[in-house]
């Protein structure tokens, strides 16, 4: 009597220790999937931030460029548009603008654009983002090319740039644009603000002096921004990945 129940029990030992292994097996196939979900949503939020951003930088030059359309059509000089607005400070702000703010994209009553600075997430700096818009620069293949690198008043774009966006973004704008990697360019004026400085002195095209175009044949990398009206490209000299957007096509 006493053998057979210790045979139960062995049986039974048995019996739970292979249950045990059991349990230690799923448990370890559940931990192991839950890792790879885990890995995988982090990789898809990643990219779906990088979507998200990339529409947002589409969108807001395309609403300043709205603005500017209605300029055009009631008569305001391309030439001569001010892009003041009040972030800037004591300086460069709506009071600088022209004598009844006509020329001012941003003021209530010339443009009536909204100037909003880019949001942080989209900086390498991981800071809002400070939009440049000027007459300096033109895109090949976008309307009239002067060619040689060198625009000029009858052919400069009006394009609004946001220098030092992060690698991710850069890289996710030209994607959706068909452009594989980034393109580098060099001598793109991406600094010169086009506004009025003092209150009655006009702003002007290709007024700084130094220009350029974007996607010129001549610089094999940046063939690929050939007639695109945005993108993204890297800056030679400050390496920074910057990203532009015509508003008027010129």
């Amino acid at each position: 009597m006493t053998q057979h129940t210790h045979k139960n029990r062995d049986g039974e030992s048995g019996n739970v220790l292979f249950l045990i292994l059991i349990a230690v097996a799923l448990f370890a196939a559940l931990s192991y999937a839950v890792t790879q979900s885990s890995r995988s949503g982090g990789g898809d939020a990643s990219k779906e931030s990088n979507l998200i951003g990339s529409a947002q930088l589409t969108q807001y030059p395309a609403g300043v460029r709205t603005a500017l359309v209605r300029m055009i059509i009631g008569g305001a000089d391309v030439a001569t548009l001010e892009f003041n607005n009040e972030s800037m400070g004591a300086t460069n702000n709506f009071s600088d603008c022209t004598s009844g703010y006509a020329r001012c994209v941003f003021h209530p009553t010339g443009g009536a654009a909204t100037y909003a600075d880019a949001p942080k997430d989209l900086m390498a700096a991981g800071t809002p983002g400070t939009w440049v818009f000027n007459g300096e620069n033109e895109i090949n293949l976008i309307g009239t090319t002067a060619g040689s690198d060198a625009p000029t008043t009858a052919t400069a774009d009006i394009i609004a740039f946001l220098p030092d966006i992060t690698l991710s973004v850069c890289q996710q704008v030209n994607t959706s644009l068909g452009i594989s990697g980034v393109p580098t360019d060099t001598g793109i004026n991406f600094a010169t603000q086009m506004m009025n400085v003092d209150g009655s002195t006009a702003t002007s095209l290709v007024g700084s002096g130094t220009t350029a175009t974007i996607g010129e044949a001549t610089t094999a990398s940046s063939a690929g921004l050939d007639g695109e009206p945005y993108g993204c490209f890297q800056d030679t000299a400050t390496s920074d990945y910057v990203y532009y957007h015509v508003l008027i096509e010129r």
